[in-house]
């Protein structure tokens, strides 16, 4: 691995490449970024906040009602086309871009057409994968018309931010789910290092849980959907954090789908830095479509992915700031 990262060469600029500044696309202010972050990712916070204040300083029977009403947003169905909501997603993806700023980076622009399906492969997982408002179809970076996102599912199950998270594009990672949007010609973003990947999170460097991970390239083989790795810098900035290390933690982190940590920003709120991120889209990696691979091509495949990820990270880290930073893939 030490080899192949020396004879990686710094990233050159073709015909095809594009940058996508966020704050050049979408002026705005800190009070507009800084509300369209409280509305995204404050929204998880806000439920807990409800709670432990209804508990604490109202009536039993008003803190019963309190659970009542977040109960009823559980289950209410979510219009997928509803006006307001989709404006408030866009109004969140444009704000969010202009806030950081975030960059996105696309080494060829012409290696993506709007009548295919990708499998975007994004790393790190971070605190929170943030750096995703990039690529998202309300953003319109990219020159995809459909485009979802692959979510852990308990944030299908939590009031408001279910509703919030699904105008933005957001789907339940679950494998029929992939499939069918796959097959339904939605490029989808997978996260594959996931809760373990926010687990084996460090200060130091950053840390990519992928050698285990090959069920997304599976299924990108049995679609034919070509994988394209996408690595996001600065994004490990955007939140200080602290999380005890223990297998415990790793095993109920696996059970409930997201790690237990203190995290925090922005005066102590959950609020991110402002602290740049340049999002960087590398080449797709093509495969033959296979309903049935074996576990050589599988393996194949996976081999090409990390490889590219690797590549792609030492590419760019140098143009984007970050040029002493490593990136340990697990």
């Amino acid at each position: 691995m030490a080899e192949d990262k020396a004879e990686t060469q710094a990233f050159t600029p073709g015909p095809g490449y594009r940058q996508f500044k966020g704050r050049d696309e979408f002026p705005s202010n800190i009070l507009h970024g800084t509300l369209a972050c409280a509305i995204w990712i404050g929204s998880m916070h806000f439920n807990v906040s409800l709670l432990l204040f209804s508990f604490l300083f109202l009536p039993f029977s008003k803190f019963l009602l309190v659970v009542g009403v977040l109960l009823i947003f559980v289950v209410l169905p979510i219009d997928h086309n509803s006006k307001f909501g989709l404006r408030l997603a866009r109004y969140i993806c444009q704000h969010m871009s202009s806030y950081f700023p975030a960059t996105l980076h696309v080494e060829d622009i012409n290696d993506f057409h709007p009548d295919r399906a990708y499998v975007l492969g994004y790393a790190p997982h971070s605190v929170l994968p943030i750096g995703v408002v990039t690529l998202a179809e309300r953003t319109g970076f990219m020159p995809l018309p459909k485009l979802k996102c692959l979510t852990s599912s308990p944030v299908f199950y939590t009031p408001f931010l279910r509703h919030i998270w699904t105008w933005l594009g957001a789907s339940p990672a679950t494998r029929k789910n992939f499939c069918s949007l796959l097959e339904a010609g939605y490029t989808c973003i997978v996260v594959p290092g996931g809760v373990q990947e926010t687990f084996l999170m460090r200060h130091d460097s950053e840390v990519a849980f992928l050698k285990s991970r090959r069920g997304f390239v599976r299924i990108a083989i049995e679609k034919g959907c070509p994988l394209v790795p996408v690595f996001a810098f600065g994004q490990s900035y955007a939140f200080k954090w602290w999380k005890p290390r223990s297998k415990f933690l790793l095993q109920l982190s696996r059970a409930i789908k997201f790690v237990p940590m203190l995290f925090w920003g922005a005066f102590g709120t959950p609020i991110p830095y402002q602290h740049p991120m340049n999002v960087v889209v590398g080449k797709p990696i093509y495969v033959k479509r296979n309903p049935q691979p074996t576990t050589e091509e599988v393996l194949e495949v996976h081999g090409q992915f990390v490889k590219a990820l690797q590549d792609l990270f030492e590419r760019h880290k140098g143009r984007v700031g970050y040029a002493d930073q490593s990136l340990t893939i697990l």
